[in-house]
């Protein structure tokens, strides 16, 4: 197994003289150093090694691999300040002035997640500019920031997907001593911080890994797939293995999302997503802190969220599409694409007991059966995370719009109520809090003119299959795109946008103050829906969250008398066992 063989030399951390890269299939290999060139020696496994005496801590080097006159930049750099073409620097973790010694970490059951995108959280775009908004953060009541990918990628703006040097914080946001300093500031608030990260593929513009060696074997929907398996394939998982570690225990993150894990490409018998869970458990063994790990996966298998201990993957939790598109369905009647499966009456409900809504059953857009069903006995509901909305699902629309500027406030409202007091780990997108009129469309910014135009037509294409003209696909390398994705956070002071950030506030509030509603227990958790009156009540334990998604006033008959209305979005009239909601509201009730 990869995790049984030698280390080279780390000269990553800024400290020591010698300098190591991995090139396998290269005859000659040079360490470019301040200008000038250094030989280096092959070892056995293919590394390159060199001792520099008196190399400075901060200083720029590259590599230059057989007869090449230009360096590359290094595989594992931790640092890009000249873009993701030029020379990397050192870097020296020891020397950033943390002062979260006290941090003992954020575990996920129970803990709601808030996803944000560092370049468009804020006008400004960087690490310190979010921080300022972190306050808001804490008053809403979230316990994790979710940071999209940080890692370096070409031009300023982006998604942060097409990053193609994976330990490297991307400059423009503020490099790695402004991500350093954005969780620092986090955990002296109470917010652990999970960092999203991408090891399925490589973005379009300086991509060098595998001119190195053999990363890569074959393609996936979004570029080259991830080497996990042929010749050469130790050495690369040992790469993501370490990559991810040092994320957790340089920065002091509390956990990673790891990008569409269903594109890795693994045929061993001993998975790299097994080995990463272990090596994540043992480091938060040593820090004496939960990290977690979280999956996007699409393959809807339960074994991603099982312990190893009974023959599972181990992730800690991961990303439930389908509670999203049942819920997004529900709200907003759409059934094109992938919602078709979802829009049919009762399929909330459905999948609101069981996580999955495809557990073997047909999928009738991916024409075939799909997934498996989840042991609703023994899995708890936190090892999924529920949302709304995510940038998934707000930027891969050709607008990019949001639910908030279609969707009646009132339907909104009992989209929020179901997230929030379900026994799901709750995942709020950013601004969705206060119904941002925002969009969040995808853009990017490469330099290389005929990239650019690439991308440009690529996105039309994709759009125009699925029915949207090309006026509709808003230009993702025009500047415009991206700044009309910034969030204006000046709406939470004007209505409606103040009263939907109230309701938030008030729903984490009841969530945090009865246990109940947090309960992550599956086959505790009972779901009674009128499809025909578009009614649906959760029990959570004695509270019951009744919510009418239909127009008009219904009656719902409860299994018990309500007692006192503890929160709702318009008053129901209460009769016994009776409670009439008007409608699209949601009211939450102690029986």
């Amino acid at each position: 197994m990869s995790a049984t063989l030698p280390r080279p030399p780390d000269q990553r951390t800024g400290h020591g003289d010698t300098f190591s890269v991995w090139a396998p299939e290269r005859d000659r290999v040079r360490l470019r150093l301040d200008g000038e060139d250094h030989p280096m020696v092959r070892d056995e496994r293919g590394w390159w090694h060199v001792r520099v005496p008196g190399a400075p801590p901060q200083a720029d080097y590259g590599f230059l691999l057989d007869d090449d006159t230009e360096p590359l930049p290094d595989p594992r750099s931790l640092r890009q300040p000249h873009g993701v073409h030029g020379l990397s620097r050192r870097y020296d973790h020891s020397a950033f002035p943390w002062s979260d010694a006290g941090w003992t970490g954020r575990a996920l059951p129970g803990s709601i997640i808030y996803e944000l995108h560092v370049g468009t959280f804020t006008a400004e775009g960087t690490f310190d500019a979010a921080s300022a908004h972190l306050d808001h953060l804490v008053g809403l009541g979230v316990d994790l920031v979710e940071v999209m990918p940080v890692n370096a990628f070409d031009g300023p703006y982006g998604w942060g997907y097409d990053g193609v040097l994976w330990g490297a914080v991307h400059e423009p946001y503020g490099g790695p001593d402004g991500l350093k300093r954005f969780v620092d500031a986090c955990h002296a608030r109470g917010l652990g911080v999970i960092l999203d990260v991408v090891y399925n593929h490589l973005g379009p513009s300086g991509a060098y890994l595998p001119r190195y060696g053999p990363y890569f074997s074959g393609e996936n929907a979004w570029g080259p797939s991830l080497n996990l398996d042929g010749p050469g394939s130790d050495e690369v998982r040992r790469y993501v293995i370490d990559n991810a570690l040092g994320w957790l225990r340089d920065f002091h993150l509390d956990g990673l999302r790891l990008d569409a894990v269903h594109a890795l490409v693994d045929r061993r018998a001993a998975d790299l997503l097994t080995e990463l869970t272990a090596e994540v458990d043992a480091l938060a063994a040593g820090l004496r802190r939960p990290l977690s790990l979280i999956a996007e996966s699409d393959l809807n298998d339960p074994a991603m969220v099982t312990p190893r201990e009974a023959g599972g993957i181990g992730m800690t939790a991961q990303w439930c599409d389908d509670l999203h598109h049942a819920l997004h369905a529900a709200l907003t009647g759409e059934e094109q694409g992938y919602y078709a499966d979802f829009a049919a009456p009762g399929v909330l409900a459905t999948t609101l007991r069981q996580a999955f809504f495809h557990a073997g059953t047909w999928s009738s857009f991916r024409g075939r059966s799909h997934g498996a069903p989840v042991d609703t006995r023994r899995t708890p509901a936190s090892r999924f995370v529920a949302y709304l909305q995510n940038h998934d699902q707000v930027g891969n629309r050709a607008a990019g719009d949001r639910l908030s500027p279609g969707t009646d406030p009132g339907l909104l409202a009992c989209g929020a109520a179901i997230l929030l007091c379900s026994p799901y780990t709750p995942m709020l997108f950013m601004g969705e809090e206060w119904a941002a009129s925002t969009p969040w469309r995808f853009f990017a910014s490469f330099p290389d003119p005929e990239l650019a135009d690439a991308v440009r037509r690529g996105r039309r294409r994709e759009f125009a299959a699925h029915g949207w003209g090309e006026a509709q696909v808003p230009d993702p390398i025009d500047p415009a795109t991206r700044s009309a994705s910034v969030l204006r956070w000046e709406e939470r002071d004007a209505e409606p946008h103040r009263w939907m950030l109230r309701l938030y506030r008030d729903l984490i509030a009841l969530r945090r103050s009865r246990p109940e509603l947090a309960d992550p227990r599956l086959d505790r958790f009972t779901v009674r829906a009128d499809p025909a009156a578009r009614t649906l009540v959760l029990h959570r334990g004695d509270l019951r969250v009744v919510c009418n998604l239909g127009t008009r006033p219904a009656t719902v008959v409860l299994d018990r008398p309500a007692g006192r209305v503890l929160l709702a979005s318009a008053h129901p009239g209460l009769n016994g066992a009776e409670a009439r909601v008007p409608g699209r509201a949601f009211a939450v009730l102690e029986t």
